[in-house]
């Protein structure tokens, strides 16, 4: 197993700073965990998007919520979510209807189908998890967490 990010990309030249490493070493674990999170979803015909979707869409119950909410709330923002709902809408997995409240507004919401799929991926769901992260401790995972969110905050 490479013990360094040089030497599992079998990279000759150093990094041009620590930065750029940080950066590439976030980049390749971003796809090791997605390659480990799409083996689970493709069996299902779920991309990683489609799948957060699902979860997105769980967590805010049956009131649904619109396109514009869902985008918001995207891991990976996507420009086209209309067409999302659409591919997900005609595999039968959403529903949308316009709000009465304010027509102008078209409310997703989860069919039966959509939440027996994302409630049967929840145990392989977290087996991955395990898979890709269970080496590390709870203090090593805190510390993962908060500095990631340490780097995403660019303010």
């Amino acid at each position: 197993m490479p013990t360094t990010l040089r030497d599992e990309l079998r990279q000759e030249k150093p990094f041009k700073s620590l930065r750029e490493e940080a950066l590439v070493s976030i980049a390749r674990t971003e796809a090791v965990t997605r390659e480990g999170l799409e083996r689970v979803l493709a069996p299902h015909g779920l991309s990683m998007t489609q799948y957060n979707v699902l979860r997105i869409l769980r967590g805010a119950g049956t009131a649904g919520l619109c396109r514009n909410e869902i985008g918001e709330r995207l891991i990976s923002r996507t420009p086209d979510v209309t067409r999302l709902l659409d591919r997900m809408e005609t595999a039968g997995l959403v529903s949308r209807a316009r709000s009465t409240e304010d027509r102008r507004l078209v409310n997703t919401v989860l069919t039966a189908k959509g939440r027996r799929l994302v409630d049967e991926l929840d145990d392989d769901v977290a087996r991955a998890h395990e898979g890709l992260l269970g080496h590390l401790t709870k203090a090593q995972l805190r510390t993962l967490v908060d500095l990631l969110a340490l780097a995403r905050s660019t303010e």
